[in-house]
């Protein structure tokens, strides 16, 4: 396990872009756990298409190959921000906050859940797709999980 100060050291190594992105991940996976928590995932969905809508650019007409390394490369960034909080978060958690930070960028992404039936429980999953990529999903976990019919997203219209 790294120390604090091996973790501090790395992160100031990281270029300006890399450190903004952390320090918005950890924003949001420490608002999502909250707002998840007080509210529920559809009233918690609706409050952050707003905050999103509120500072974002329009959305991308076509999606090239630079959104999806830009995508790719704050998945990375989200699912590292996780692992070294000092609380657990869940794959919705993750994919909830790579949404939203792509969002901001107007990179819209669709937010993708899947169940399976194991034994007698049911278990979910949820990961976010850009253009049929799969990100912050780096050991492919959803090929196990029956996708669900409609992907969601962001966007404030979509939400009922």
């Amino acid at each position: 396990m790294k120390t604090t100060l091996e973790l501090w050291k790395r992160f100031w190594r990281l270029s300006n872009f890399e450190r903004t992105i952390t320090f918005q991940s950890i924003g949001a996976l420490i608002a999502i756990k909250v707002g998840l928590f007080l509210f529920g995932l559809r009233p918690w969905k609706h409050k952050m298409a707003t905050m999103a809508s509120a500072v974002t650019p329009p959305p991308s007409p076509a999606i090239g190959p630079e959104h999806v390394a830009t995508a790719q490369e704050i998945a990375q960034i989200v699912s590292l921000a996780a692992r070294n909080l000092f609380f657990s978060s869940n794959c919705l958690d993750q994919a909830l906050a790579l949404s939203w930070l792509l969002r901001r960028r107007g990179i819209v992404a669709e937010l993708c859940f899947g169940a399976r039936k194991v034994g007698d429980r049911l278990e979910a999953h949820a990961w976010v797709e850009l253009d049929g990529t799969v990100l912050g999903d780096p050991d492919e976990l959803h090929l196990d999980f029956t996708p669900f019919e409609r992907p969601f997203s962001l966007r404030k219209t979509q939400i009922h």
